[in-house]
């Protein structure tokens, strides 16, 4: 399991052995210019800051694996539900589907809320965290992009999507044993599956099979976000 600040390493390639004994010894030696890039890429790599949007329909697990994430990596953690108007959540608890109009405020005030999580402020005691994770269903390929803002003009910010799959029964099942007072009625399963756009081709995007027992898929989750971690 990843601790707090941790950097898990890249696999060692067992494939590919190195015999020493036969290996000519080439002796290096570094300029100065050399030897300030190589702290410059090593300072660069120590200092970028992901953002984790957990995405996908309701029911299918974002705010139990955006949890998990946060106490692994140690990281803040945003319910983007938490950031919908009330006006929104009353159209939602009627049953009506929210329009791409209605989610736009949304997405840019839960944008905005993880460019704040991740500044230096006296919330983190002007330590900035090495990420933060958010919970948002992110249905379409637009809402994504509106997601996708927040790494702009930042080399040291990037973005991942962990889109977590899962059955269309399955979700409604989950859905209905939900607090009766959640505005999310097992109703608004099918227009988010109508509205749904799996991130197919999307760089950033990481799909998780969701339909497995919970630890398991979490398992798979903690090991993909490892796996991407090692790559900076």
């Amino acid at each position: 399991m990843l601790s707090a600040g941790e950097r898990p390493q890249p696999p060692i390639n067992t494939n590919a052995v190195v015999d020493a004994s036969r290996t000519p010894v080439t002796k290096v030696s570094l300029n100065h210019n050399s030897a300030t890039s190589m702290r410059s890429e090593t300072s660069k790599a120590e200092n970028i800051q992901h953002i984790w949007v957990v995405t996908g329909p309701a029911g299918c697990g974002k705010s139990t694996v955006g949890r998990m994430l946060q106490k692994e990596l140690g990281l803040p953690f945003l319910e983007g539900d938490d950031f919908h108007s009330q006006t929104n959540r009353e159209k939602m608890g009627n049953g009506i589907p929210l329009t791409d109009e209605d989610r736009w405020d949304w997405l840019i005030s839960l944008r905005k809320a993880a460019i704040e999580a991740l500044s230096s402020s006296q919330a983190n005691n002007f330590h900035p965290p090495s990420g933060v994770v958010v919970a948002c269903s992110a249905l379409k390929q637009k809402y994504r992009d509106v997601m996708r803002v927040a790494a702009y003009g930042s080399p040291l910010v990037q973005i991942h999507f962990i889109y977590l799959k899962l059955d269309k029964d399955v979700l409604i099942e989950r859905v209905k044993q939900r607090d009766p007072s959640h505005y999310m009625k097992s109703g608004m399963v099918h227009s988010q599956l109508q509205a749904l756009e799996e991130p197919q081709g999307e760089w950033d995007a990481l799909t998780v099979n969701a339909d497995g027992p919970r630890e398991e898929v979490q398992k798979t989750v903690l090991q993909l976000v490892s796996e991407k971690l090692a790559e900076y």
